[in-house]
């Protein structure tokens, strides 16, 4: 959760870039506006009463100009995409959509749901059970049969819509609501400190998420005839680690280490676990899980990428990120040590059980990633979205490399 990433691969957390923009004496006043505003929750309104439509008028003399700038509407006329997607620069809604449904799918950030739908396709992969008419991967499993390959697709694409906007969205409606008191400073035009959502309707939005993703859970074990019911396992933990990462007392992603590898472990290891399981969960080995844990340091790294221009506000509001605990200088090498390392290591696996070809596309897929990060530790603050964009496609594509080399090998 999250920031740049935090609203990518790191999901479940809300921007402070505000924090960030206000100078010295602004951050101040901003910082007691957030312990004002802290008053203001379940406990201090009735149930039916609008949520936080007063925040921006306790902020109004001291952020309104930047608040205005900061989440000013898109200029290049996408803002109506933007919202849909929960992306800043969204257009306001104008309320008037069928159940609010347009605030309703902005609330779930479906822009997050990706990294979780890729991680169902490197399980599926893995598993060596996906089946198709034709493969790039010659001697993966095919068919003549059109309806086998058409059943391991809707497989595929039930296990996906169970991560991605099912439990994904659950984690990023509950993460707007334990952050709303932070998004009324740093992001007042999400739906919930901008008054555009009903508190009864985020609790209403929050369980239909949750017990829909744990009952359609229950029907993917039955359908993939799994013997335990991993895929209901998988989901029970995910929501329960989306609950203490961002809720008190816990709140995970105020704690550093354990925040952070929380949502990477979320963002790969779950859903990857999650499309193997869909299409075989007997044949899921230690050494499979292993990478998948392995993998999620490496997400803890790109994690760390969105930590750095929150840092000062971070600071401010006690929340215990990497850079504000080690400093930056620290950070960085943390940062990018996690993620290459992680990767050098996975490849040096793959060649040594015998994987000798997808360890080199490993390999090879890894130096790009490197040669972005010259640029990236000089000045980690201002080229952390650069570094992204250059970065993170050689990254994913990778995971799906290793995915293949374990679906391909033959386990002694």
């Amino acid at each position: 959760a999250s920031h740049a990433m935090r609203s990518a691969m790191r999901s479940p957390s809300a921007s402070l870039a505000l924090l960030l923009a206000l100078g010295l004496g602004e951050r101040g006043a901003a910082f007691q506006a957030a312990h004002a505003l802290r008053g203001v929750g379940a406990h201090a309104r009735p149930a039916s009463a609008p949520l936080l439509r007063t925040a921006p008028a306790l902020m109004k003399e001291k952020t309104d100009p930047i608040a205005a700038k900061t989440n000013a509407e898109a200029a290049d006329g996408s803002g109506s995409i933007r919202q849909l997607l929960g992306l800043k620069g969204a257009s306001a809604d104008d309320g008037k959509s069928f159940l609010n449904w347009k605030i309703r799918l902005q609330l779930m950030k479906p822009a997050t749901w990706v990294p979780l739908i890729w991680g169902v396709a490197c399980g599926a992969a893995a598993s060596g059970n996906y089946h198709a008419v034709w493969n790039l991967f010659g001697d993966a499993p095919t068919t003549d049969s059109w309806a086998v390959v058409g059943e391991d697709t809707l497989k595929a694409m039930a296990a996906m819509m169970l991560s991605g906007p099912i439990l994904c969205g659950f984690t990023q409606t509950i993460n707007d609501w334990y952050d709303r008191e932070l998004d009324a400073i740093n992001e007042p035009y999400r739906p919930i400190p901008s008054g555009a959502i009903s508190e009864g309707e985020v609790y209403a939005q929050i369980a239909v998420l949750l017990i829909g993703g744990l009952v359609l859970a229950t029907q993917l074990d039955a359908w993939a005839q799994n013997e335990w019911p991993v895929i209901t396992l998988i989901a029970t933990f995910g929501s329960f680690m989306a609950y203490i990462y961002s809720a008190p007392p816990l709140k995970l992603k105020a704690e550093g280490w354990y925040g952070t590898y929380a949502l990477g472990s979320s963002y790969i290891a779950l859903p990857w676990l999650c499309g193997h399981a869909m299409f075989s969960a007997s044949t899921i080995t230690p050494q499979e899980v292993i990478l998948t844990v392995l993998y999620s340091i490496a997400g803890l790294g790109i994690a760390i990428v969105n930590d750095f221009k929150s840092i000062e506000g971070d600071r401010e509001l006690g929340m215990n990120s990497l850079p504000v605990a080690f400093g930056v200088d620290t950070a960085k090498w943390i940062c990018v040590g996690s993620i290459d390392l992680t990767q050098l290591g996975v490849a040096a696996y793959l060649y040594s059980i015998g994987e000798p070809f997808y360890a080199l596309i490993l390999f090879g897929l890894v130096l790009p990633q490197m040669f972005a990060q010259i640029t990236f530790v000089q000045d980690p603050v201002a080229n952390d979205v650069k570094y992204q964009a250059a970065a993170q496609p050689f990254l994913v594509l990778g995971i799906l490399c290793t995915a293949v080399a374990i679906g391909h090998h033959t386990w002694q």
